[in-house]
């Protein structure tokens, strides 16, 4: 008599994570009023003498690959200033299946600051990858998003012929919707880099946008610093200014010395996270 033995298919372990930050403000600063993690999404705050309040996001996983889940959600209330940053550029993997997916979720209130500035996300050929980006803020509130990716680093001999990527921003302001915008690349991600009215061969971008009632006055400083290599816009948005900004550079080298420049111009007191330097 034969005895049949079943194989059952073994299944792969999968990135769940989430963390979650508030800030109030108290004793004349801004500080940590709850902390929640969970899984590979970890938190760190840096001691800092004076606002605002900074915090580093870590995936204690490396990186992403397909299925893989991770949550980052931060609020920041009246009054109460804070930076966002990462420890590291974020990299996602080439996926045996479906996609990575970041959901972020940022909440600012009255009189409040935050500063979103993870550093960049390294799409691996073959990769596939989905970001949702979602951030409600208050009247007077003001808040600065950069998000920039890297079509695999060129420094490094990597390319990224294939792939899938997509971005979703829903930023809305007293309830009101000011910033939409809905970007997907692939699967042909190389071929469709190369499109003039895309990058023109350029394997770096960059998305950043300042709302806040002095948005205008840094219209020019911000043309300036981009140069030819992007562009600069300014909108009234209700009772809210609106300067956006898009970049692409060769590499992620190039990209930076655009960027980080821009950042400081546009961050305040705050300047650079020092994350950003290391």
């Amino acid at each position: 008599m034969t005895e049949t033995i079943q194989i059952l298919p073994q299944r792969q372990q999968r990135v769940d994570a989430r963390a979650m930050l508030s800030v109030r403000r108290r004793m004349g600063r801004s500080r940590i009023d709850r902390l929640f993690q969970e899984g590979a999404a970890k938190i760190r705050l840096p001691r800092i003498s004076a606002d605002p309040l900074e915090a580093v996001l870590i995936n204690t996983a490396g990186g992403l690959t397909g299925g893989d889940r991770i949550s980052w959600s931060v609020e920041v209330a009246d009054g109460a200033a804070a930076v966002v940053t990462t420890q590291a550029c974020e990299r996602v993997y080439r996926s045996s299946g479906g996609s990575a997916q970041a959901t972020v979720s940022l909440t600012a209130g009255a009189d409040a600051r935050l500063s979103w500035l993870p550093q960049e996300t390294i799409l691996f050929d073959g990769s596939a990858f989905s970001r949702t980006i979602s951030a409600d803020l208050a009247v007077g509130a003001s808040a600065l998003f950069v998000e920039a990716v890297l079509f695999g680093r060129l420094r490094m001999g990597e390319v990224l012929r294939r792939g899938l990527y997509r971005d979703s921003w829903r930023i809305r302001r007293d309830g009101r919707l000011v910033h939409a915008e809905e970007l997907a690349i692939g699967p042909e991600v190389a071929a469709a880099l190369e499109k003039a009215a895309v990058t023109g061969g350029r394997k770096a971008i960059a998305t950043v946008l300042y709302l806040g009632d002095d948005a205008e006055r840094f219209l020019a400083g911000a043309r300036d610093v981009v140069g030819g290599d992007g562009g600069a816009s300014f909108w009234s948005v209700g009772d809210s200014g609106k300067l956006l900004a898009r970049l692409s550079a060769r590499d992620g080298y190039d990209l930076r010395k655009r960027l980080v420049p821009l950042i400081g111009l546009l961050n305040g007191t705050a300047g650079l996270p020092k994350t950003w330097s290391i």
